[in-house]
């Protein structure tokens, strides 16, 4: 199997050339995922809410590449607020919490202020 990449019509992708995710055969590795609706490019206000969208929209790529959330292997959280963190957790504990990946978390300033957090994951490719 070659290299699959998908895009979820974001218009960051097109704008600062990148693939929302990509499938080398071997493992998955979905982007730096905002919480923006990718159909309505509309964000939420609150953390909690993006957080939620966040996988959405990740489970969103996963899918389309034939894998789920179970696939996930390893996560990265970055938030340029710290105290914005711990208000996620529930979330992560509904996508994540049967799974428990390797997890890294990163306070960093985000492309746009609007974004409370960006979430990454690497997953194993269902082509192994």
């Amino acid at each position: 199997m070659g290299i699959k990449k998908i895009s979820s019509g974001s218009e960051f992708e097109q704008r600062i050339a990148y693939s929302r995710a990509v499938d080398d055969g071997h493992y998955i590795f979905v982007s730096g995922t905002t919480g923006y609706d990718y159909k309505t490019m509309q964000i939420s206000d609150d953390v909690h809410v993006q957080a939620e969208q966040c996988f959405k929209n990740i489970v969103a790529a996963l899918n389309e590449l034939g894998a789920s959330i179970d696939d996930v292997l390893r996560v990265r959280y970055i938030f340029p607020k710290r105290e914005d963190f711990e208000p996620c957790w529930p979330v992560m504990q509904k996508y994540l919490g049967q799974i428990m990946p390797a997890a890294t978390l990163i306070i960093a300033d985000l492309l746009d202020t609007k974004m409370k957090l960006e979430i990454e994951v690497m997953a194993k490719s269902i082509h192994i």
